[in-house]
């Protein structure tokens, strides 16, 4: 968590006493490649849940897209709220950490509640799906 503060510092004091275009420019496509890769994410998810056989397959589709997916909009939310704030004060910083807590409360939680979901189903006997086709 240290670490994402201190990013959060880095970031702010980088996007408001630096207004070169080139950084400027770098720190927008930095916030619309997380974003764009939050959604394809979330989209390959979607796909994962919806095509896969059994219901192992799709909670571990669900488990691992829905944190990755996650994590990349909120860091692109946090960003932007750091670079478009007019001057950097308090709130916008607080608003910043508050964000990247979140995203480590999710990469804690989300994890672990696919974990007791699939322990659940495999203690309820559903059977793992097999591929006959390919069988001898």
């Amino acid at each position: 968590m240290a670490i994402n503060v201190l990013a959060v510092i880095l970031f702010a004091i980088i996007s408001q006493t630096i207004h070169h275009p080139t950084v400027q420019l770098i720190l927008n496509i930095l916030i619309m490649a997380s974003l764009g890769l939050g959604l394809f994410f979330f989209f390959a998810t979607s796909v994962g849940v919806l095509r896969f056989p059994d219901f192992f397959t799709r909670l571990h589709a669900a488990g691992k897209g829905d944190t990755l997916s996650t994590i990349l909009i909120l860091l692109a939310c946090s960003l932007f709220s750091l670079k478009s704030a007019k001057t950097l004060d308090q709130t916008t910083i607080l608003a910043a950490i508050k964000i990247l807590l979140i995203i480590n409360f999710i990469f804690i939680g989300s994890p672990t509640a696919t974990h007791a979901l699939i322990e659940a189903g495999y203690n309820s006997e559903i059977d793992p799906w097999e591929n006959n086709a390919t069988r001898n």
